[in-house]
Protein backbone atom coordinates (compact mmCIF):
# COMPACT_ATOMS: atom_id res chain seq x y z
CA UNK A 1 0.00 0.00 0.00
CA UNK A 2 1.31 3.46 -1.43
CA UNK A 3 0.17 6.72 -0.46
CA UNK A 4 -1.07 6.48 -4.42
CA UNK A 5 -3.11 4.18 -2.83
CA UNK A 6 -4.31 5.49 0.71
CA UNK A 7 -5.93 3.82 3.63
CA UNK A 8 -9.49 3.90 2.98
CA UNK A 9 -10.89 5.00 6.56
CA UNK A 10 -14.29 5.96 8.41
CA UNK A 11 -15.30 7.04 11.59
CA UNK A 12 -18.31 5.96 13.84
CA UNK A 13 -19.26 8.45 15.94
CA UNK A 14 -18.94 11.95 14.93
CA UNK A 15 -19.16 14.05 18.42
CA UNK A 16 -16.63 16.74 19.67
CA UNK A 17 -13.99 14.26 19.73
CA UNK A 18 -14.82 11.89 16.43
CA UNK A 19 -15.16 15.07 14.42
CA UNK A 20 -11.49 15.87 15.15
CA UNK A 21 -10.87 12.07 13.87
CA UNK A 22 -12.27 12.48 11.01
CA UNK A 23 -10.49 16.19 10.06
CA UNK A 24 -7.54 14.47 10.49
CA UNK A 25 -7.81 10.87 8.48
CA UNK A 26 -8.79 14.06 5.60
CA UNK A 27 -5.59 15.65 6.39
CA UNK A 28 -3.12 12.73 6.43
CA UNK A 29 -1.86 11.57 3.27
CA UNK A 30 -1.84 8.14 3.93
CA UNK A 31 -5.32 7.94 4.65
CA UNK A 32 -8.50 9.09 2.36
CA UNK A 33 -11.81 9.81 4.80
CA UNK A 34 -14.46 7.32 2.80
CA UNK A 35 -17.40 8.29 4.90
CA UNK A 36 -18.54 8.66 8.58
CA UNK A 37 -21.67 7.00 10.47
CA UNK A 38 -23.64 8.73 13.40
CA UNK A 39 -27.23 8.08 14.90
CA UNK A 40 -27.31 11.32 14.61
CA UNK A 41 -28.08 11.98 10.96
CA UNK A 42 -28.34 15.67 11.04
CA UNK A 43 -24.68 15.82 12.47
CA UNK A 44 -23.43 12.87 10.24
CA UNK A 45 -24.25 15.47 7.71
CA UNK A 46 -22.70 18.31 9.21
CA UNK A 47 -19.27 16.53 9.35
CA UNK A 48 -19.71 14.93 5.99
CA UNK A 49 -19.70 18.94 3.80
CA UNK A 50 -17.11 20.09 6.29
CA UNK A 51 -14.86 17.24 4.98
CA UNK A 52 -16.06 16.19 1.77
CA UNK A 53 -17.02 12.51 2.49
CA UNK A 54 -19.88 10.16 2.44
CA UNK A 55 -22.93 9.28 5.25
CA UNK A 56 -23.07 5.67 5.86
CA UNK A 57 -26.60 4.92 6.97
CA UNK A 58 -25.14 1.68 8.71
CA UNK A 59 -22.07 0.24 10.90
CA UNK A 60 -22.42 -2.51 7.84
CA UNK A 61 -22.07 0.35 4.88
CA UNK A 62 -18.89 1.51 6.46
CA UNK A 63 -17.10 -2.05 7.05
CA UNK A 64 -17.62 -2.72 2.91
CA UNK A 65 -16.38 0.81 2.27
CA UNK A 66 -14.00 1.30 4.70
CA UNK A 67 -10.82 -0.54 5.80
CA UNK A 68 -9.71 0.74 8.98
CA UNK A 69 -12.22 3.22 11.34
CA UNK A 70 -12.38 5.10 14.12
CA UNK A 71 -15.02 4.41 17.08
CA UNK A 72 -15.80 7.92 18.71
CA UNK A 73 -19.45 6.81 20.44
CA UNK A 74 -19.68 7.02 23.91
CA UNK A 75 -18.20 4.29 26.13
CA UNK A 76 -20.85 2.34 26.71
CA UNK A 77 -21.76 1.25 23.62
CA UNK A 78 -18.03 0.40 22.37
CA UNK A 79 -18.60 -3.22 22.46
CA UNK A 80 -21.77 -3.01 20.84
CA UNK A 81 -20.05 -0.99 17.68
CA UNK A 82 -16.52 -2.83 17.31
CA UNK A 83 -17.56 -6.42 17.54
CA UNK A 84 -19.63 -6.38 14.56
CA UNK A 85 -16.98 -4.25 13.03
CA UNK A 86 -14.18 -6.82 14.08
CA UNK A 87 -16.31 -9.24 12.41
CA UNK A 88 -16.47 -8.10 8.95
CA UNK A 89 -12.47 -7.27 8.88
CA UNK A 90 -12.55 -3.37 9.54
CA UNK A 91 -9.40 -2.46 11.41
CA UNK A 92 -10.01 0.08 14.66
CA UNK A 93 -8.85 2.92 16.44
CA UNK A 94 -11.37 2.75 19.51
CA UNK A 95 -11.50 5.64 21.79
CA UNK A 96 -10.00 5.18 25.67
CA UNK A 97 -11.09 3.46 27.75
CA UNK A 98 -11.49 0.63 25.69
CA UNK A 99 -14.96 -0.14 27.09
CA UNK A 100 -17.04 -0.33 30.49
CA UNK A 101 -15.88 -3.51 31.91
CA UNK A 102 -13.69 -6.14 31.19
CA UNK A 103 -16.03 -9.09 30.17
CA UNK A 104 -16.48 -6.78 27.32
CA UNK A 105 -12.86 -5.88 26.49
CA UNK A 106 -12.37 -9.27 26.41
CA UNK A 107 -14.81 -9.52 23.20
CA UNK A 108 -13.57 -7.24 21.61
CA UNK A 109 -10.06 -9.14 21.59
CA UNK A 110 -11.18 -12.09 20.73
CA UNK A 111 -13.12 -10.68 17.70
CA UNK A 112 -9.96 -8.97 16.93
CA UNK A 113 -8.05 -11.81 17.04
CA UNK A 114 -10.75 -13.89 15.06
CA UNK A 115 -10.80 -11.50 12.45
CA UNK A 116 -7.50 -10.95 11.93
CA UNK A 117 -7.76 -7.33 13.00
CA UNK A 118 -5.12 -4.83 14.59
CA UNK A 119 -7.07 -2.55 17.41
CA UNK A 120 -5.26 0.16 19.02
CA UNK A 121 -6.99 1.69 22.09
CA UNK A 122 -6.81 5.66 22.04
CA UNK A 123 -4.65 6.91 25.29
CA UNK A 124 -3.90 9.73 23.14
CA UNK A 125 -1.10 10.72 25.84
CA UNK A 126 1.02 7.83 24.84
CA UNK A 127 1.53 9.46 21.25
CA UNK A 128 1.91 13.35 23.25
CA UNK A 129 5.66 14.37 22.35
CA UNK A 130 5.90 14.98 26.23
CA UNK A 131 5.81 10.95 26.25
CA UNK A 132 8.28 10.39 24.38
CA UNK A 133 10.39 12.34 26.18
CA UNK A 134 9.26 10.39 29.76
CA UNK A 135 9.78 7.41 28.18
CA UNK A 136 13.64 8.15 27.27
CA UNK A 137 14.30 10.08 30.45
CA UNK A 138 12.37 7.92 33.45
CA UNK A 139 14.42 4.73 34.12
CA UNK A 140 13.74 3.79 38.01
CA UNK A 141 11.11 5.91 39.18
CA UNK A 142 10.07 6.33 42.89
CA UNK A 143 7.57 9.00 43.20
CA UNK A 144 5.19 10.30 40.48
CA UNK A 145 2.07 12.46 40.78
CA UNK A 146 -0.24 13.50 38.33
CA UNK A 147 -2.61 16.30 37.83
CA UNK A 148 -5.59 16.35 35.22
CA UNK A 149 -8.28 19.16 35.94
CA UNK A 150 -11.00 20.28 33.58
CA UNK A 151 -13.87 22.56 33.81
CA UNK A 152 -17.43 20.46 33.70
CA UNK A 153 -18.42 19.26 30.28
CA UNK A 154 -21.75 17.03 30.19
CA UNK A 155 -19.66 15.33 27.14
CA UNK A 156 -18.75 11.70 28.71
CA UNK A 157 -20.60 12.01 32.20
CA UNK A 158 -22.29 8.36 30.77
CA UNK A 159 -18.55 7.66 32.68
CA UNK A 160 -17.04 8.77 36.40
CA UNK A 161 -14.34 10.85 36.23
CA UNK A 162 -11.92 7.61 36.41
CA UNK A 163 -12.80 6.29 33.13
CA UNK A 164 -12.97 9.64 31.94
CA UNK A 165 -10.16 11.51 32.73
CA UNK A 166 -7.96 9.42 35.33
CA UNK A 167 -7.19 6.56 32.96
CA UNK A 168 -5.38 8.73 30.22
CA UNK A 169 -2.73 9.11 33.98
CA UNK A 170 -2.78 5.33 34.80
CA UNK A 171 -1.77 4.30 31.57
CA UNK A 172 1.13 6.68 31.57
CA UNK A 173 2.19 5.56 34.19
CA UNK A 174 2.12 1.95 33.90
CA UNK A 175 4.14 2.50 30.94
CA UNK A 176 6.76 4.17 33.08
CA UNK A 177 7.31 2.34 36.08
CA UNK A 178 6.70 -1.40 34.37
CA UNK A 179 6.32 -2.80 37.44
CA UNK A 180 2.72 -5.08 39.21
CA UNK A 181 0.40 -3.16 41.18
CA UNK A 182 1.00 -4.15 44.90
CA UNK A 183 -1.53 -1.79 46.43
CA UNK A 184 -4.50 1.13 45.55
CA UNK A 185 -6.16 3.39 47.82
CA UNK A 186 -8.95 5.53 46.44
CA UNK A 187 -11.11 8.21 47.24
CA UNK A 188 -14.04 10.26 45.05
CA UNK A 189 -16.86 12.90 45.40
CA UNK A 190 -20.15 13.64 43.27
CA UNK A 191 -20.48 16.96 42.23
CA UNK A 192 -22.80 17.83 39.75
CA UNK A 193 -23.17 14.43 37.54
CA UNK A 194 -24.29 11.27 39.38
CA UNK A 195 -20.86 9.64 39.17
CA UNK A 196 -17.74 10.92 41.19
CA UNK A 197 -16.20 14.47 39.42
CA UNK A 198 -13.12 14.32 41.49
CA UNK A 199 -11.00 11.25 42.39
CA UNK A 200 -7.56 10.94 43.81
CA UNK A 201 -5.58 7.26 43.66
CA UNK A 202 -2.50 6.27 45.45
CA UNK A 203 -0.93 3.59 43.46
CA UNK A 204 1.53 1.55 44.59
CA UNK A 205 3.57 -0.96 42.79
CA UNK A 206 5.94 -3.92 43.53
CA UNK A 207 8.73 -2.56 42.78
CA UNK A 208 8.06 0.40 45.63
CA UNK A 209 7.20 2.90 42.89
CA UNK A 210 4.45 5.01 44.57
CA UNK A 211 1.98 7.34 41.89
CA UNK A 212 -0.77 9.94 43.23
CA UNK A 213 -3.18 10.57 40.65
CA UNK A 214 -5.73 13.48 41.41
CA UNK A 215 -8.21 14.29 38.83
CA UNK A 216 -11.46 16.85 38.67
CA UNK A 217 -13.61 17.79 35.93
CA UNK A 218 -15.50 20.31 38.22
CA UNK A 219 -12.49 22.63 37.77
CA UNK A 220 -11.96 26.04 36.95
CA UNK A 221 -9.12 25.45 34.93
CA UNK A 222 -7.46 22.85 32.53
CA UNK A 223 -4.30 21.56 34.32
CA UNK A 224 -2.41 18.03 32.42
CA UNK A 225 0.48 17.87 34.31
CA UNK A 226 3.02 15.16 35.43
CA UNK A 227 6.31 14.98 38.28
CA UNK A 228 8.36 12.29 38.12
CA UNK A 229 10.93 11.84 40.92
CA UNK A 230 14.31 9.46 40.41
CA UNK A 231 17.23 9.47 42.15
CA UNK A 232 19.26 12.39 41.58
CA UNK A 233 17.04 14.00 39.27
CA UNK A 234 12.99 14.98 38.72
CA UNK A 235 10.74 15.94 35.63
CA UNK A 236 8.18 18.25 35.18
CA UNK A 237 6.32 18.02 32.22
CA UNK A 238 3.04 19.75 31.04
CA UNK A 239 1.44 17.32 28.56
CA UNK A 240 -1.11 19.97 27.55
CA UNK A 241 1.12 23.04 26.59
CA UNK A 242 4.30 20.37 25.67
CA UNK A 243 6.80 22.09 28.09
CA UNK A 244 8.37 21.15 31.20
CA UNK A 245 12.08 21.54 32.92
CA UNK A 246 14.27 18.68 34.35
CA UNK A 247 16.03 19.52 37.59
CA UNK A 248 19.31 17.49 38.14
CA UNK A 249 21.33 16.97 40.96
CA UNK A 250 24.59 18.82 40.59
CA UNK A 251 26.99 18.76 43.60
CA UNK A 252 25.23 20.08 47.29
CA UNK A 253 22.73 21.38 44.77
CA UNK A 254 19.92 20.80 42.04
CA UNK A 255 20.46 22.74 38.21
CA UNK A 256 17.57 22.91 36.16
CA UNK A 257 17.58 22.11 32.32
CA UNK A 258 14.39 23.31 30.16
CA UNK A 259 13.06 20.59 28.11
CA UNK A 260 13.28 21.24 24.47
CA UNK A 261 9.90 19.36 22.94
CA UNK A 262 9.26 19.71 19.51
CA UNK A 263 5.37 20.05 20.02
CA UNK A 264 2.97 18.36 17.53
CA UNK A 265 -0.91 17.39 17.75
CA UNK A 266 -1.34 14.24 20.05
CA UNK A 267 -4.35 13.36 18.25
CA UNK A 268 -3.12 13.20 14.20
CA UNK A 269 0.30 11.78 16.04
CA UNK A 270 -1.83 8.97 16.97
CA UNK A 271 -4.51 8.63 14.00
CA UNK A 272 -1.28 8.27 12.34
CA UNK A 273 0.54 5.31 14.20
CA UNK A 274 -2.86 3.43 13.94
CA UNK A 275 -2.88 4.09 9.97
CA UNK A 276 0.71 2.75 9.98
CA UNK A 277 0.43 -0.37 11.93
CA UNK A 278 -2.43 -1.25 9.59
CA UNK A 279 -0.92 -0.38 6.58
CA UNK A 280 2.49 -2.51 7.78
CA UNK A 281 0.42 -4.88 10.20
CA UNK A 282 2.66 -3.98 12.98
CA UNK A 283 1.57 -4.05 16.27
CA UNK A 284 -0.05 -0.52 18.24
CA UNK A 285 1.66 0.56 20.96
CA UNK A 286 -1.14 0.87 22.81
CA UNK A 287 -3.17 -2.39 21.72
CA UNK A 288 -6.47 -4.28 23.65
CA UNK A 289 -4.21 -5.69 26.18
CA UNK A 290 -2.55 -2.34 27.62
CA UNK A 291 -6.51 -0.68 27.45
CA UNK A 292 -7.83 -4.16 29.17
CA UNK A 293 -4.79 -3.53 31.86
CA UNK A 294 -5.23 0.55 32.41
CA UNK A 295 -9.20 -0.53 32.26
CA UNK A 296 -8.66 -2.97 34.88
CA UNK A 297 -6.82 -0.58 37.57
CA UNK A 298 -9.58 2.14 36.34
CA UNK A 299 -12.59 0.23 37.60
CA UNK A 300 -10.98 -0.75 40.66
CA UNK A 301 -10.53 2.73 41.60
CA UNK A 302 -14.11 3.20 40.94
CA UNK A 303 -15.32 0.17 42.71
CA UNK A 304 -13.41 1.42 45.96
CA UNK A 305 -14.78 5.04 45.50
CA UNK A 306 -18.24 3.39 45.27
CA UNK A 307 -17.77 1.35 48.05
CA UNK A 308 -15.99 4.13 50.30
CA UNK A 309 -13.24 1.56 50.85
CA UNK A 310 -9.58 0.82 49.56
CA UNK A 311 -7.97 -2.48 49.12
Amino acid sequence: MTEENPLKCGVAGVGYLGQHHARIYSELSQCDLIGIYDVNAARASEVADLYGCKVFSTLGELSESCEAASIAVPTDLHREVAVPLLQSGCHLLIEKPVCNGLSEAEEILEASNRGGCIVQVGHVEHYNPVMEFLEERVMAPRYITSDRLAPFNPRGTEVGVVLDLMIHDIGVILQLVRSPVADIRSIGVSVLSGREDIANARIEFGNGCVANLNVSRVSEKKVREIRVFQDNNYLSLDFMNQKGHLLVKDGPELSREEIPIEKGEPLMLELAAFANCVRNRETPKVGVAFGKRALEIAIQITEQIIDGTSS
